[in-house]
């Protein structure tokens, strides 16, 4: 029977906030992928309508799971992401130069976006199962370490290195949360220093050149400096209120690369100007606030830990890929959450927060 303290608990600001923000991802992408354009690829435009809606659904579905069930199954779902990346190398499309994406009929699913989830709930499994008063020492970090290490190599491989870096900062992020041994932590922070230097000479060359771009976009502006390039002209040509619905130059005389995926922040602020760039910052930042209040809020370990992966995993992606257009880091190719093309990456942000709501409606439970 339904409980009425469910929908008492129900979260409507953590929902508008998300509403308001693919309203404004379908709105940019309309324009990224129709203007300058006769016909236009409203292809991509209806294709990520289906999977919000989608997306809906699935959230609707774990509304009604109550997600302390999902401590049992943690490790299934791990086993599974792992299977389905394996399976990226023999069966999976390859686009981009990269092997990245599984297709199952008319669709095609990102392997690496179910992986993300599926480490922070298998995490979030580990951590909750207690720790001594001082944290994690370097022996009992091992298992958790183990856990990520194998899907890093995978999505590594593809190669992905975006998503990698992403995976690997959601899991620190959980990781500093429940508190690390001092002497562990310093000798972690040595260790990273001490390595940094040498992932360097395993990097791929286009990765390499991607980071010297970074350092100096003017030297190779026609060919891996060009993104970064029309990146910022698009952003800076927006000024203050921008150029307008579907009027954006850069994007619609075709100037801007990839501009419905990885640089459709560019589109937004090249027509709706430092205004609007600001309005989509500030909807993130009440976001991931209220996940963070779903994490302070919540009553058990295991609910704790799922929350503060899942805001991890939001903060981490909105920094990367607005840090990644403004040429303040490397392009790694880490989509916008809820405005970026790509249904693997929608469905799996509109799920994660279906599971925050999921654990704020059922806090009374442990009262």
């Amino acid at each position: 029977m339904f409980d009425r303290r469910l929908a008492q608990n129900f979260d409507w600001v953590l929902l508008g906030l998300s509403v308001m923000l693919a309203g404004i991802g379908l709105a940019t992408l309309y324009s990224a992928v129709t203007a300058g354009t006769p016909d236009g690829e409203v292809l991509l435009f209806q294709r990520q309508v289906m999977w919000y809606g989608i997306g809906l659904g699935v959230m609707l579905v774990s509304l009604f799971v109550d997600y302390r069930h999902l401590d049992r199954f943690a490790p299934l779902i791990w086993v599974a992401a792992i299977v389905m990346l394996c399976l990226v190398f023999s069966f999976g499309r390859v686009g981009g130069g990269a092997r990245r994406w599984l297709v199952l009929g008319p669709l095609s699913v990102q392997p690496s976006e179910v992986a993300k989830l599926a480490v922070i709930i298998v995490l979030a499994r580990v951590y909750s199962r207690g720790q001594a008063a001082e944290g994690y020492t370097m022996r009992e970090l091992v298992k958790p370490f183990s856990l990520i290490a194998i899907p890093f190599v995978l999505i590594l491989r593809q190669p992905d290195l975006g998503t990698a870096i992403h995976l690997a900062l959601i899991a620190g992020a959980m990781t500093v949360f429940v508190k690390i041994e001092r002497r562990t932590f310093w000798t972690l922070t040595a260790a990273f220093a001490t390595a940094c230097p040498t992932i360097w000479f395993f990097l791929h060359s286009y990765q390499k050149q991607r980071i010297k771009t970074f350092l100096n976009p003017d030297l190779d502006p026609l060919g891996a400096g060009y993104h970064i390039i029309q990146s910022k002209i698009a952003i800076g040509s927006g000024m203050l209120s921008g150029k307008g619905f579907l009027k954006g130059t850069q994007n619609a005389l075709s100037f801007l690369p990839e501009q419905h995926t990885d640089f459709i922040f560019s589109v937004l602020a090249e027509e709706w100007g430092f205004l609007g760039a600001l309005l989509l910052i500030g909807l993130f930042f009440l976001l991931i606030l209220c996940g963070l209040r779903v994490a302070h809020g919540c009553r058990d370990q295991f609910g704790m830990m799922i929350a503060v992966g899942v805001t991890s995993m939001l903060f981490w992606q909105v920094v990367i890929n607005i840090g990644m257009v403004m040429g303040l880091m490397p392009v790694v190719g880490v989509p916008l959450p809820f405005v970026s093309y790509g249904g693997s990456s929608v469905v799996t942000m509109i799920l994660c927060v279906g599971l925050l709501m999921n654990i704020r409606m059922r806090r009374f439970m442990f009262d």
